[in-house]
C-alpha cells in the first residue's frame, strides 16, 4: 500500500487523506465504545467480541498494513528451511523475489527472534513455497490465532485480578493498535502475547509450572516476554508456605525456563544466536526516545566540534537501559505488596518506551497486561491516550511522515473530525452515554 503512494502524485494525496480519515474515525469509534463500557448499561463480553470480529474482518483479505515486517518473517523462515544462519545473515543472503519484498533497512540485518518464532515462520515458508502472497496469508492466520488466545485470556485474567472483563476487552482487544498492527500487520507480537496471556492465566490459577513453560515459549518468540517469569515466580511463591518451598518455587520457575529453552532450541535446530542478536533493532536512526536524544546530542556535539559526537547515541541507549531497570525495580518493589500481573504490565511499558528501539505495536506488550490487571486512574488513562496517538503515528508503509505527507494526513484527520461534528449535531443522534458516565460511571474495581 505504501509503495503505491509515490511522492508528488495525486494517488499519494488521496491515499493518505482517506487513510487518516479512516484512522480518526476508528479511534473515535473506539473511544465512544469505551464510554459505553463505562456507562450504566455496558455491553457484555460477547457483544464486544462481535464488535471485534466486525472491525477486524475488513483487514483480513488486505495486504500487510503499516509495516513490511511480515515479509522479513517469511524470508527468515525460508532461510531457516534452506539452512542459512539467520543470526549471521540478513534476507539479502536469500535473494530472489521474497527477499526483494523485505524493507531495505532489514535486508542485511540478522533476526533477533527466538526459535519458536523461527519455527512457525519456517513452517509457513515451506508450506507456501516462499510465495509472498500465500506466505502472508499463512502468517496472518498464525497472528490471528495469537489474537484469539489473547482475547480468551483477557476476561479470565481480568476477573482474577479484580478488573471488569468488558473494560479489559475494550482496552486490550478492541484497541486500534491491535487491529492495525497485529491483525493488519500480522506481527509475531500476537503469538508472543497469546502465549504470555495463556501463561499468566495458568499461573494465576492452579498451574504455575505450566505458566512458566508458556511464558518461556512467549520469550522464545520475542525476548521481552521473559519478564513474565517474574510474575510467574511471584505468583507461585504466594501459593506455598514456608521458606524452603518458596525458594523451591523460584528455582522451579528458573529450571522450567531453562529446560523449555533447551528443548525448543534443540527441536528447531536454530541455535542460540538470537541472544547476541537482541541488539538488532537498536540502530541510531530509529525514533525511540533514547535514539532521538542521541541524535540531537550528537548533532549538538558535532556543531561545537567535539569528537564525542559518535558516542552520544550509545550513551543515551545505556542511560535508557538504566532507566528501564530502575522503572522495573520501582514497579516490583514499591509498597504496598506488589501486584505481579500489574507490575509486569508496567515493566513491559517501560521496556517499550525507554528501550533503544520502538514501534507503535511495542506498546501492546504492556498495554495487554495492564488492560487485564491495571486499576482505573492515571496509568490507564495514559495508556488510552497513548493508544490514540500511536495509532496515527506512522504511515501505511510503516514510517513517520515527512512534511508533505503530514499535510495530507492532517487534511484527512480534519475531514474526519468535521464529519463527526456533523453527525454529532444531526437531530436524533445519540452516543448512548454522557461524558459524566465516563468519569463518574466506573464500577468499582480492585487490582490483584
Amino acid at each position: 500500500m505504501g509503495d503505491a503512494l509515490t511522492p508528488d502524485s495525486g494517488r499519494e494525496a488521496l491515499g493518505l487523506i482517506s487513510t487518516y480519515f479512516g484512522l480518526v474515525l476508528l479511534v473515535a469509534a473506539w473511544w465512544l465504545l469505551g464510554r459505553e463500557v463505562r456507562g450504566p448499561r455496558p455491553p457484555g463480553p460477547r457483544s464486544l467480541l462481535l464488535t471485534l470480529a466486525v472491525w477486524a474482518a475488513p483487514l483480513l483479505p488486505g495486504p500487510p498494513l503499516f509495516s513490511r515486517d511480515v515479509y522479513s518473517y517469511l524470508a527468515q523462515g525460508a532461510m531457516v528451511h534452506a539452512r542459512i544462519d539467520v543470526y549471521t545473515h540478513g534476507p539479502i543472503r536469500l535473494g530472489g523475489p521474497l527477499a526483494e519484498q523485505v524493507a531495505p533497512v532489514w535486508q542485511h540485518t540478522p533476526t533477533p527472534y527466538g526459535p519458536v518464532s523461527l519455527a512457525f515462520e519456517s513452517a509457513v515458508a515451506h508450506a507456501s513455497r516462499a510465495e509472498p502472497s500465500l506466505g502472508v496469508i499463512g502468517l496472518r492466520l498464525i497472528a490471528l490465532l495469537g489474537v484469539a488466545v489473547m482475547v480468551l485470556a483477557l476476561p479470565i485474567l481480568a476477573r482474577r485480578c479484580g478488573t471488569d472483563p468488558s473494560a479489559a476487552l475494550w482496552l486490550g482487544a478492541l484497541n486500534p493498535l491491535l487491529l492495525l498492527h497485529l491483525v493488519g500487520g500480522a506481527h509475531n507480537d500476537a503469538v508472543m502475547l497469546g502465549l504470555l496471556g495463556a501463561g499468566l492465566v495458568a499461573a494465576t490459577g492452579r498451574w504455575p509450572a505450566c505458566g512458566a513453560v508458556l511464558v518461556t515459549l512467549a520469550a522464545l518468540v520475542k525476548a521481552p516476554a521473559a519478564l513474565g517469569l517474574l510474575a510467574v515466580a511471584t505468583l507461585w511463591v504466594r501459593r506455598v508456605e514456608g521458606r524452603r518451598r518458596r525458594v523451591g518455587a523460584v528455582a522451579a520457575t528458573g529450571a522450567l525456563a531453562l529446560a523449555t529453552t533447551g528443548v525448543a532450541t534443540a527441536v528447531t535446530g536454530t541455535g542460540y544466536g538470537w541472544i547476541s542478536a537482541l541488539t538488532t533493532p537498536a540502530s541510531p536512526d530509529n525514533w525511540a526516545l533514547t535514539s532521538t536524544l542521541g541524535r540531537a546530542t550528537g548533532a549538538l556535539l558535532e556543531a561545537v566540534g567535539s569528537g564525542l559526537a559518535p558516542l552520544a547515541a550509545p550513551a543515551w541507549h545505556g542511560l535508557g537501559l538504566l532507566a528501564t531497570a530502575v522503572a522495573i525495580g520501582v514497579a516490583w518493589l514499591r509498597p504496598p505488596r506488589p501486584r505481579p500481573v500489574y507490575a509486569l504490565g508496567l515493566s513491559l511499558i517501560a521496556v517499550a518506551v525507554l528501550g533503544p528501539a520502538i514501534r507503535p505495536w511495542y506498546v501492546l506488550w504492556g498495554l495487554f497486561v495492564i488492560a487485564a490487571a491495571g486499576p482505573g486512574g492515571t496509568v490507564r488513562k495514559a495508556v488510552v491516550a497513548g493508544s490514540g496517538v500511536l495509532t496515527l503515528a506512522v504511515l501505511p508503509n510503516g514510517f513517520a511522515p515527512d512534511s508533505r505527507q503530514l499535510t495530507f494526513a492532517v487534511c484527512g484527520g480534519v475531514l474526519a473530525v468535521g464529519a463527526l461534528w456533523c453527525v454529532r449535531h444531526t437531530p436524533g443522534f445519540a452516543t448512548g452515554t454522557s461524558l459524566s458516565a465516563v468519569h463518574g460511571g466506573h464500577r468499582s474495581e480492585r487490582s490483584a
